[in-house]
């Protein structure tokens, strides 16, 4: 294997990412990022969560519980309390918990964090996570200084106020994006912060160490975290885009962790290793992968049609063939392990079946539509939308893939004009609004080019946000679920897969994330 080293060092394939080899060490764990995230202040990505969520805390942290479960528990909040009518959330903070600095957390530096969240000179990505706040919308817009919403009771207690109620509130404070800053370091950078370890300060139970554009980040264990040192002394996140370099960094012991995600076609030769099928650990990921269907275009403004595209659609040939059978078929807007989840009615395979409801929707002799794809996103996009123009051929579909850049394809879904695309979605936070609204909303059926203009459903899902009995808001939910997907058919929705790594003998305690992204935090892991 050393040769191959040598061998594809001396050949270019692969650079500097095995230059200066970094062996395993005590108590420090090695990972791989496919890119550089260009900043640790999260307010300024939607993309990179392994470093926010390692350096920072949030009120509220969301663990996993079970493969693909999770549960919220207290982070830098110990406790909270919520008003009868669902507007007030009470936060009570822990006393004694350090920034990195040596700053103790108070309840000025939260409402700092949230206003400088909807500050618009900030230009922050994720403001949609306080949009219920009341005053939110003013402070974003220009038109106020503060956020009337948002009070500092006392050093320890915070109190914000919701325009109206919103049951997923408390799941949303423990994104990502909700993570805290201290205000008195934080204030003086502006726009600076969150661009080397000199310009980063977290309460998290990693410190920022170093920070090498396009190389590396090193992160060291908080002796002073608020829930006891990590067991590890350092994390080294290595940016390495290669797939075939990430397998010689794991197999030349330089990597302790390899995301399967980031080398997918890689995961047969790991099962087929006697060194590393025992090394797998695979868990459900809380996300979708579906195909959007645009109701304004023709012919998918007929009901029939969509049906047919529905059910012309192989879903388990595309699981088997391009992600190894790693998942499970979904049939509903909520795949497994979210809350409210319970498998919905199944949608049927049958070509037969959707050509002749082709036929009663006056396409005896099929019909012609368009797939739209994206010139530089993954492959494994354009080989999906390759199976299905093949898959629907046998129901009548004549489909023609049509290849765009980036910011055509966004022009084109923010004008409601988009073809019919195919995509994934992972939970952000877990909660049915992270999915329902995203998608079937006034707003987001618009934004997103699905046109499914069904008043019930955008009256249910309006009304399920400020919904406070658990038990009936899922309920309502599940029957959304009927009306968007068998009534409407407003998507096709394929499946939601496993999330597997490939970890070294030394690595203990790795916990497959109950979410889909790749980010994770890595307090409770240890390396022998």
């Amino acid at each position: 294997m050393l040769n191959k080293v040598k061998f594809l060092m001396a050949t270019g394939l692969v650079t500097l990412a095995l230059a200066s080899p970094i062996l395993a060490a005590d108590h420090v764990l090695r990972i791989a990022y496919p890119e550089d995230p260009k900043t640790v202040d999260v307010q300024k990505t939607q993309d990179f969560y392994t470093l926010p969520l390692n350096v920072y805390d949030r009120l509220v942290e969301a663990e996993t519980t079970a493969p693909g479960q999770s549960s919220l528990v207290p982070g830098l909040a110990e406790s909270w309390d919520v008003s009868e009518d669902g507007k007030t959330y009470t936060f009570h903070l822990r006393k004694g918990v350090l920034f990195h600095n040596g700053e103790e957390l108070t309840s000025d530096d939260v409402v700092y964090t949230f206003d400088r969240m909807l500050d618009p000179k900030t230009k922050a990505l994720s403001t949609d996570l306080l949009d219920f706040v009341d005053g939110a919308k003013e402070r974003l817009d220009g038109t106020a200084t503060t956020v009337r919403g948002l009070q500092a009771v006392d050093k320890y207690t915070v109190k914000v106020v919701l325009r109206d109620p919103y049951a997923a509130f408390i799941a949303l404070m423990a994104s990502p994006g909700a993570s805290i800053y201290n205000r008195k370091f934080t204030e003086p950078l502006g726009d600076q912060y969150g661009l080397s370890p000199e310009t980063t300060n977290g309460t998290g139970p990693f410190v920022l160490k170093e920070y090498n554009l396009n190389d590396n980040q090193v992160l060291a264990a908080n002796d002073k975290y608020y829930r006891g040192r990590p067991k590890l002394d350092q994390i080294i996140v290595r940016v390495v885009a290669d797939s075939e370099t990430l397998r010689l960094l794991l197999e030349s012991d330089e990597l302790d962790v390899f995301d399967v995600d980031y080398a997918p076609t890689q995961l047969p030769y790991f099962e087929s290793s006697d060194k590393w099928k025992d090394q797998i650990r695979s868990g459900p990921r809380v996300g979708i992968y579906y195909y959007h269907i645009n109701q304004a275009l023709k012919p998918f403004d007929d009901v029939r049609v969509r049906k047919a595209f529905q059910m012309a659609i192989n879903r388990d040939e595309i699981l088997q063939k391009n992600f190894y059978g790693k998942g499970k078929i979904e049939d509903g807007v909520m795949p497994r392990g979210l809350v409210c989840y319970e498998p919905a009615k199944s949608i049927e395979y049958n070509p037969q079946k959707a050509r002749q409801l082709l036929t009663e929707a006056g396409y005896p002799n099929g019909v012609d539509i368009n797939l739209a794809q994206v010139s530089s996103w993954s492959s494994k996009w354009s080989d999906m939308n390759q199976i299905i123009q093949a898959q629907i051929k046998d129901a009548g579909f004549n489909a023609q893939i049509k290849t765009m850049d980036e910011s055509a394809y966004f022009a084109n879904r923010k004008a409601g004009t988009v073809d019919n695309y195919t995509q994934n979605w992972s939970a952000d936070f877990n909660d049915p609004d992270n999915f329902f609204y995203t998608f079937f909303s006034k707003s987001g059926t618009a934004v997103r080019g699905y046109n499914n203009n069904d008043a019930e459903v955008f009256a249910a899902l309006d009304k399920a946000r400020t919904m406070t009995n658990a038990e009936e808001r899922c309920a309502l939910y599940r029957k959304m679920t009927d009306r968007i997907v068998q009534d409407d058919a407003a998507w096709v929705p394929l499946f939601s897969l496993d999330h597997t790594y490939v970890v070294q003998p030394r690595v203990k305690n790795f916990v497959v994330p109950w979410n889909g992204w790749s980010d994770m935090s890595y307090y409770k892991m240890e390396v022998e």
